[in-house]
């Protein structure tokens, strides 16, 4: 560690050294914007890059750039950004001279090779990270007929969104075959989803406020927070782009007995002097309770939700910009019986009322090769709930929920330091969560308060076909002792325009927080049941390794991408749950303790394949082993057991779009997942039992038919048949006495949707 640290110490001050020596300046400037081939809009935030010196810059928030001091002589401009080509142009820089060189992107719905900004804080060609960026673009979620991110995330090799609770259909992401617990989850690059928004969060944003979703696997993301250790999905919320109004509605049949209607309404306003846009986005979500076997008691939740928000921006002067979002969500879900009496009146009840108000605000400044951003955002969370069973009075709860952070991050491009172009990047930022969770019945009143301060350094050597990476991040956690260190290192090999060869290490940990998904209560036998942490227990840590092979071939109008990546994480001190009997009220005791450890390992198959505008495809296939290093005890009445629970050996996605003619789209796609070990708590069961369950289809087929009402105005309709094969667990827990947390398979039944769209 101390080697690592040395390194990285001695990287930062010889690019200072260096950059010290250069302090020439040509004045060769270019300037410009980058529009949209097809309509004359301007494209916020392309990315210009000038080949021979790797420097480049984000147009602004109005789609206009600036690059000052660069070489003289004929040099290579490239303009990339999602959703369109990559533009290539010669360009000639002279000294003392500032010329205007603008830029036309055509759209390309075929792009296998996008702009990503996840990987290592700043924008980035996806081929040329050092760890591999997945994207999901807006398009998959209508393909999905998806209105929330939860409905998506399955169609990315390495992850499954799972449903943990029948009562209240509790969504948990699964990366790489570590539970929710193990992702940091980011919104708009910031981490400001706590332990109680994790709970139900994927859910509750709309997909109306998201431009797209990346997702790094693995260790790899350690810039981000030493917590990713599974990986990191950041959630990127729309900007506003030209003038434009969507109207949508979406409604569905669940099981032929339920319903689910959808409605949206979003805005893109942009100023005259394109100083200033703001994106409006709206939604309102009202879905019934689905009962499968007919037993009194939901299978999946009744939802009603509101969201409205906006993100805007203004542009202060040519090379600075403040970007500001808000959102306001509220969210009531209830599962259980008795679904039109008060919780207390029914014999198991789930019922949880959010609401939420979130926002950010963000300062970037670009002077030369210099990029410097200030940020701060914060989530505030007022939560009323109801867990009980057995008619319990006093089982209502309330939930207050703050967090805010704050950070300062430096960017410096080198034309070359020692043997390659490189960047710098240094950051600070600091992190703090209060949360307060009582409920009366089972004498709980927890607070908990999390402060971390954390550092990094960040230097990447990098070009068309070698990458080096050295990254260290430090953290201050105030529920660890001393402070941790978290290195990352990232190497990248591109022998020709086919092969990018990938290899990476980092490290991370958790803290000994009690309170994530311990704020969701499970009913089991009558009772419910309730988390404590053992006395002692310390951090867990990791160490995670990557190694992965990507293959592109380009031949006239087909596109093709094959991708092989292995993973192997080493847990320490690793988070486990054991049982504890019951206390004084009948509720199940739970604790989490320290086992041994654990090793998750496997490989990640992934095929891409683009036809012209006709044909798309991609599919993807995990095959791993979730394993703890000793034999687990869980329950007295179960044998000890290596395999982790709800952890399947094999499970992938696919979907395929076939663009019948130009006004009509067929897609097909869906998600398989292979047996897996779950837990089955006593209730139903005599005693507590464990089980591999079936294999499961979820498959999806949508209809699509596009039209222009006038020349500026669009229609889309839609019909989405989802699980078309009805797939659904067939051995559901039923009555009273149910164990809510004992759920696999598809979320909802087979459903039949509806949808129509107007763009003006």
């Amino acid at each position: 560690m101390k080697k690592i640290l040395l390194l990285v110490i001695l990287s930062v001050l010889s690019c200072f050294c260096l950059s010290a020596q250069r302090t020439g300046k040509t004045d060769a400037n270019i300037f410009g914007h980058v529009v949209d081939a097809a309509t004359g809009e301007h494209l916020p935030f392309a990315f210009v890059r000038i080949v021979e010196q790797n420097i480049g810059t984000a147009a602004d928030s109005t789609g206009h750039y600036f690059l000052a001091n660069l070489r003289e002589g004929t040099l290579t401009a490239e303009v990339s950004l999602m959703g369109y080509e990559t533009l290539t142009v010669r360009i000639r820089a002279e000294i003392g001279q500032s010329r205007n060189v603008d830029f036309s992107l055509s759209a390309d719905r075929n792009r296998l090779d996008e702009v990503v900004v996840t990987g290592n804080r700043y924008v980035t060609r996806q081929r040329e990270t050092g760890q591999i960026v997945g994207i999901v673009p807006p398009q998959l979620f209508e393909k999905a007929a998806a209105v929330t991110p939860a409905e998506v995330l399955s169609f990315q090799p390495g992850l499954r969104v799972e449903y943990d609770c029948s009562n209240c259909g509790f969504p948990q992401l699964v990366i790489n075959g570590l539970p929710g617990e193990y992702s940091q989850v980011l919104l708009d690059s910031r981490p400001v989803f706590s332990s109680l928004s994790m709970v139900y969060g994927l859910e509750q944003l709309p997909a109306s406020m998201i431009e797209r979703v990346e997702v790094v696997r693995g260790g790899g993301s350690a810039l981000f927070g030493s917590n990713a250790i599974a990986g990191t999905v950041n959630i990127i919320t729309k900007e506003p782009v030209g003038s434009t109004v969507q109207l949508g509605t979406q409604a569905g049949i669940l099981g032929g007995q339920a319903t689910d209607i959808n409605t949206s309404l979003n805005a893109s306003l942009i100023s005259e002097d394109r100083r200033t846009g703001a994106y409006l986005f709206s939604m309102v979500r009202r879905r019934d309770a689905y009962d499968r076997n007919a037993d009194g008691f939901s299978d999946a939740p009744m939802l009603r939700s509101e969201t409205l928000g906006a993100r805007a921006f203004h542009k202060l002067s040519p090379d600075s910009r403040l970007t500001a979002e808000y959102h306001h969500i509220h969210e009531f879900r209830r599962g259980g019986d008795r679904l039109d009496q008060a919780p207390h009146l029914s014999e198991i009840a789930e019922q949880t009322e959010h609401y939420i108000d979130g926002g950010s605000l963000a300062w970037d400044r670009e002077f030369g090769n210099n990029t410097l951003n200030a940020y701060a955002a914060a989530q505030f969370i007022a939560r009323k709930s109801y867990y009980g069973a057995g008619q319990d009075p006093d089982a209502y709860g309330r939930t207050s929920d703050a967090t805010v952070n704050g950070g300062l991050q430096y960017l410096h491009r080198f034309d070359r330091l020692w043997f390659l172009p490189a960047t710098f990047t240094a950051g600070a930022e600091y992190n703090y969560n209060r949360m307060h969770d009582r409920i009366l019945a089972y004498d709980r009143d927890m607070e908990q308060t999390v402060r971390v301060l954390g550092a990094y350094l960040q230097n990447e050597w990098s070009d068309r076909n070698l990458g080096l990476l050295l990254g260290l991040r430090m953290d201050k956690h105030n529920l660890v002792g001393a402070p941790v260190f978290s290195p990352r290192l990232t190497m990248r090999w591109a022998p020709d325009t086919h092969w990018t060869l990938r290899a990476g290490y980092a490290r991370g940990f958790r803290a000994p927080q009690a309170y994530d998904e311990d704020l969701h209560v499970n009913a089991v036998g009558g009772a419910v049941s309730l988390i404590s942490l053992a006395p002692g227990l310390r951090p867990e840590t990791s160490d995670s390794f990557t190694l992965s092979a990507d293959y592109w071939l380009s031949r006239g109008d087909w596109k093709f991408d094959l991708l092989a990546e292995g993973f192997h994480t080493t847990l320490r001190n690793v988070f486990a749950l054991e049982s504890r009997g019951l206390d004084n009220k009948g509720n199940v005791l739970l604790e989490r303790v320290n086992a041994s450890g654990a090793r998750v390992r496997g490989v990640n198959l992934e095929m891409k394949l683009l036809y012209n505008e006709t044909v798309e495809f991609q599919g993807g296939v995990t095959l791993q082993q979730s394993r703890y290093l000793e034999d687990l005890e869980w329950s007295a009445d179960v044998a000890p057991q290596r395999r982790m629970f709800r952890s399947p050996d094999v499970y992938g996605f696919f979907t395929m779009d076939y663009h019948l003619a130009p006004r009509w789209d067929i897609t097909v796609g869906g998600t398989f997942t292979g047996p897996m070990l779950v837990q089955h708590f006593a209730g139903t069961v005599p005693a507590d039992t464990e089980c591999m369950t079936p294999a499961f289809f979820d498959g999806n087929l949508r209809l699509c038919y596009h039209f222009h009402l006038t020349n500026e105005a669009t229609v889309e309709l839609c019909a989405t048949c989802k699980n078309f094969l009805d797939q659904y667990q067939p051995d559901i827990d039923f009555g009273a006495l149910k164990d809510s947390a004992y759920i696999y398979g598809p979320a909802l039944p087979r459903s039949f949707y509806f949808g129509a769209k107007l763009i003006f």
